[in-house]
């Protein structure tokens, strides 16, 4: 299936501007980065139009997303026809600031309360999520592929120099 990857203009309040366009979010169902960024244009109250990019059948590698976000990730959330914003904890930045008059605060006003909120995020995000990634579970699977080969190669190997099969 091809992907329209055009962004549309569409009428909204949500930014603060009568003719800002609705925000186009590029993602995958199954992407908890993705659920992270739809996670928070909810909370906000955000109306935004849905782009799915497959990942299993590989709709990131496809020339026309690679042109929106060459790190070939999602989510990706253009806000204009120029801007494309990636990376869910920017995004998500930019949802909280850019929409301050729309919803709830994402992140608490207290500095310190902020620290700790982003401490944890980031714990998730960096330690915790990427282990279940389709691009790391891929490379598990080709180090996991190697070894065995690797593993049944010095096994031939040491039966050759037994002189035993």
């Amino acid at each position: 299936m091809l992907i329209e990857f055009k962004v549309h203009r569409y009428l909204s309040v949500n930014r603060g501007h009568a003719m800002a366009p609705k925000p186009v979010l590029y993602n995958y169902y199954r992407s908890s980065c993705s659920w992270r960024v739809r996670t928070a244009l909810a909370l906000k109250g955000i109306e935004y139009v849905n782009k799915p990019i497959n990942l299993v059948s590989s709709e990131q590698f496809s020339p026309e997303f690679r042109s929106l976000n060459p790190c070939l990730q999602v989510p990706a959330l253009a806000i204009d026809d120029s801007t494309i914003l990636v990376e869910s904890m920017a995004i998500i930045e930019y949802i909280d600031e850019a929409y301050k008059s729309t919803g709830p605060p994402l992140l608490p006003k207290d500095p310190v309360l902020r620290a700790k909120a982003r401490a944890i995020a980031e714990a998730i995000v960096s330690g915790i999520q990427p282990l279940q990634n389709l691009i790391v579970l891929k490379k598990i699977d080709e180090i996991k592929a190697k070894d065995k080969i690797g593993l049944v190669g010095g096994v031939a190997l040491f039966e050759g120099l037994d002189g035993q099969q």
